[in-house]
């Protein structure tokens, strides 16, 4: 139990540094007021899971340790769809109810197009 906590924990670790760093995009790009960053990170985070899921189901290169790290803890850690959510409702507070529904029609469409693609990706290897 302790190996899969720490392998989660190590995974998490990573995919929130790397979630951080990659979320400061926010600070430079404007679209219509949506976090753009916070944008990348769930779809880009949406494809790895796909692409791992993918992986996993046609090959035995994944064995159940790096599933938990790099599936449960590293994009666990990376997509931030609780951040979303409070983003979503800061843009609502502050009256932006057109960039709410933007936002979360593009982070629906993108991450849901990229799953499908990673997933092929992964499977076609």
């Amino acid at each position: 139990m302790l190996k899969t906590i720490l392998l989660i924990g190590s995974g998490g670790f990573i995919g929130s540094v790397a979630r951080f760093y990659l979320s400061k995009i926010n600070l430079y790009i404007q679209f219509f007021s949506i976090p753009v960053g916070t944008l990348l990170v769930n779809v880009l985070g949406c494809f790895i899971v796909g692409f791992l899921t993918g992986i996993a189901e046609q090959r035995t290169v994944l064995t159940v340790e790096w599933r938990l790290f790099l599936m449960v803890g590293f994009c666990g850690g990376f997509t931030t769809f609780s951040t979303f959510a409070n983003e979503n409702l800061m843009l609502f507070h502050n009256g932006l109810s057109y960039s709410v529904l933007l936002y979360t029609g593009l982070s629906i469409l993108l991450g849901f197009t990229a799953v499908y693609l990673g997933y092929n990706a992964g499977t076609a290897l």
